[in-house]
């Protein structure tokens, strides 16, 4: 019953920092926030195992990425207006690059925020600019692999102010957002605080 306290005095910090990056405001109380994930969230993400034991893999599991290896991409030489058209219909921020002709090879990512910054404000034609041209690279590219823990996950995406992480073994065979790791342990602290009351009552055996 101590594995969600021990995690969170040991992480609070960027849990803190990835609950504020996952909702991109200001200052929110607690319950708010752990309310509002519950909300967008199924009534259990993840079976009750305790963050140690818990890896990306099962959060692609729980978001049925696992059995379907379903990957959002584009091609390096799709145009940005095709890549935001397939990140709206499917309601994803982000997307992993592959290189063109190539479906197994990872050229980077590109996301909501390098549509933004890179067409929007500067006011370049997405109809007329390719993928490679705005997305961040795979030298620079931060990735996961399906054995990696959420609380070193959560880490690497606090730490870089990344929001979306490709999953990568061998090839790519997810992606996870910061919002995938917040409602998991989320979900396991919810599930514990369950199991510590019926152990109270004396419902657990």
């Amino acid at each position: 019953m101590q594995g969600i306290a021990k995690a969170l005095s040991q992480h609070g910090k960027q849990l803190r920092l990835a609950v504020l990056q996952h909702m991109n405001k200001g200052i929110f109380s607690w319950a708010t926030l752990i309310s509002r994930i519950q909300s967008e969230s199924p009534a259990v993400i993840i079976p009750h195992m305790g963050l140690e034991n818990i890896t990306v893999r099962e959060i692609l599991r729980a978001k049925g990425e696992a059995q379907s290896r379903a990957v959002y991409w584009c091609s390096t030489t799709h145009l940005v207006h095709e890549a935001v058209k397939h990140m709206t219909a499917n309601n994803v921020g982000s997307l992993v690059v592959l290189k063109s002709g190539d479906d197994k090879q990872l050229a980077g990512i590109v996301t909501e925020r390098d549509f933004a910054r890179k067409i929007l404000l500067p006011g370049r034609p997405s109809e007329e600019t390719r993928v490679e041209d705005i997305m961040t690279e795979e030298n620079k590219l931060i990735t996961v692999s399906s054995n990696t823990n959420i609380l070193r996950a959560m880490e690497l995406m606090t730490d870089e102010h990344i929001r979306h992480v490709p999953v990568f073994d061998e090839k790519v065979v997810g992606m996870i957002s910061i919002g995938d790791v917040v409602r998991a342990i989320v979900d396991q602290q919810h599930q514990e605080v369950k199991q510590l009351k019926k152990y109270i009552t004396g419902d657990y055996y």
